[in-house]
């Protein structure tokens, strides 16, 4: 009876110890086993999400809070005959110039209830109509309240009651390494949210704009998501799409959005006066290099050297000369060209600032009074 017992023990131990070791490494094998219920294989699988449940590390809720406010623009232009369109050898050479209508596509933000969309000067720059498709599927007319070709900045307005706006975030505070979504409407395909980070801050002398000033972000941006939403984590608006560096036409994972500081200025300029007012002060910078340094005698290796002054402008008024570096504006250093242009661009017209110049290795502090900003020529993209 004894060896019965101890026969019994030992194999019930080996089994019970067998058991454990499998439930540590192997676990899924005890899951897997298939069990028979009222004739039926019931197969156990694993554990879900509850219904309602956002999972771990989802940007569900930003893109949700954000996507409303974000809306599809399609614009049409009316075809331009050209005066010789008709001549024989005109059509030989270029062919039968047909009258239909461009089109173009793009997006843009609802900002304010009364209905005021932000979008991109290029998406609505000469178009003859403009169609604005919200997110709900309602449809209405786009009147263009004003531009900025300087920041590529315009705004739209519609008539719609009950519109979704977007929460305008602090593009300010970004810091590389942020997460981002992109959410407009690339290719035309219909809205679409795309995620990525901040890359880098204050992306300029790209070539684009006269104001530079780019949040660069890898978020994927391509054709149609011009005009579109930058949002952090919160669904808050950090900026608008403006443009990508590509070489096949699609994102390459480089993609530049204007910050929503410098969109909100434009935009309450654009609403309250129908322009953007800047200073101006009639010069010609140059960024400062050692052959200009040497053709100018200058000795210094930081700030921007004045190439030329306009006559009678405000500049030369206050006594700024060609061969002046300026060094800083009121309390801005200046280091580059793209600086001095922002610096002097937010500048109030009329009022007094100190302009701190060296003047071959003599420091000089001169009262400028800027003057209103011309304005731009129609830009060629």
């Amino acid at each position: 009876m004894k060896r019965l017992w101890l026969i019994f023990s030992q194999t019930a131990t080996v089994l019970l110890a067998a058991y454990f070791v499998v439930a540590t490494l192997k676990p899924q094998w005890l899951n897997r086993a298939p069990s028979s219920v009222g004739g039926a294989v019931a197969l156990i699988e694993a554990p879900g999400n509850a219904p309602g449940e956002i999972p771990p590390g989802s940007l569900r809720v930003a893109a949700q809070r954000a996507s409303a406010a974000v809306v599809s623009i399609s614009t049409s232009q009316t075809a331009r005959k050209r005066s010789n369109s008709n001549d024989p050898w005109f059509k030989f050479f270029y062919g039968d110039q047909g009258d239909e209508p461009q089109g173009g596509l793009g997006s843009g933000v609802i900002v304010s209830p009364s209905g005021y969309i932000l979008t991109n000067n290029h998406v609505v720059e000469e178009a003859d109509e403009i169609e604005v498709i919200l997110n709900d599927s309602r449809h209405a007319k786009g009147k263009v309240i004003g531009t900025d070709p300087d920041s590529d900045l315009a705004v739209l307005k519609i008539e719609l009651d009950k519109l979704p706006t977007i929460v305008l975030g602090n593009s300010d505070s970004l810091q590389v390494g942020d997460q981002v979504l992109a959410i407009g409407n690339p290719f035309g395909v219909g809205q679409t949210v795309t995620s990525g980070i901040v890359s880098a801050l204050g992306r300029n002398q790209l070539g684009i704009n006269t104001f530079e000033n780019f949040i660069q972000t890898d978020a994927a941006i391509n054709p149609g998501n011009s005009g579109g939403a930058l949002v952090d984590t919160n669904g808050n608006l950090l900026g608008i799409n403006t443009a990508i560096y590509s070489r096949s036409g699609g994102s390459m994972g480089i993609g530049f959005a204007i910050p929503v500081s410098t969109a909100k200025q434009v935009l309450e300029g654009l609403v309250k006066d129908g322009q953007v007012t800047r200073g101006w002060i009639g010069v010609e910078p140059n960024d400062l290099s050692p052959e200009l340094a040497e053709t100018f005698g200058v000795k210094v290796n930081e700030g921007v050297i004045i190439t030329g002054v306009l006559q009678n402008g405000p500049a030369a008024k206050a006594g700024i000369k060609p061969g002046d570096v300026i060094e800083r504006v009121g309390e801005r250093k200046i280091n580059d060209v793209t600086q001095l242009l922002s610096a002097v661009a937010s500048l109030k017209p009329g009022n007094a600032t100190p302009f701190a110049v060296n003047r071959k290795s003599q420091e000089l502090v001169l009262t400028v009074t800027p003057g209103v900003r011309p304005k731009p020529k129609a830009a060629q993209r």
